[in-house]
């Protein structure tokens, strides 16, 4: 998988959680302030050469979905960025202080469950 941007990770979770998607309805789903639909438009097609987007044309418009699955991606993120390990992806996030001690506590009641 080749490397993505911020701007592109972003476009590409947009597409994840809308599943298919124009790329107005895109820029309508991303945070303000919204990036203009020429940059998003530019970002999606960067992201389809590097064959993490497809599309169906509709005339001369395109409806863009993903092709890769954000388990996969976050997969490969995990191994270069954690060794593969939840124990460091998590300990990391608690350092940095973007997981509370409510956060872990679900986190750890959810390992839990899954037990039963």
């Amino acid at each position: 998988m080749e490397k993505l941007t911020r701007k592109e990770e972003e476009i590409l979770q947009a597409l994840w959680n809308l599943e298919k998607a124009f790329v107005k309805e895109i820029v309508a789903s991303l945070p303000d302030p919204k990036p203009h639909y020429n940059t998003v438009s530019t970002i999606v097609r960067k992201l389809e050469e590097k064959k993490y987007v497809g599309y169906e044309a509709f005339g001369k418009t395109h409806r863009y979905f993903p092709l890769v699955k954000r388990e996969d991606f976050l997969g490969k993120t995990m191994t270069k960025y954690f060794n593969n390990s939840y124990k460091k992806m998590v300990t990391f996030f608690a350092k940095e202080e973007k997981l509370s001690v409510e956060e872990l506590k679900e986190i750890i009641e959810l390992i839990e469950k899954g037990k039963k």
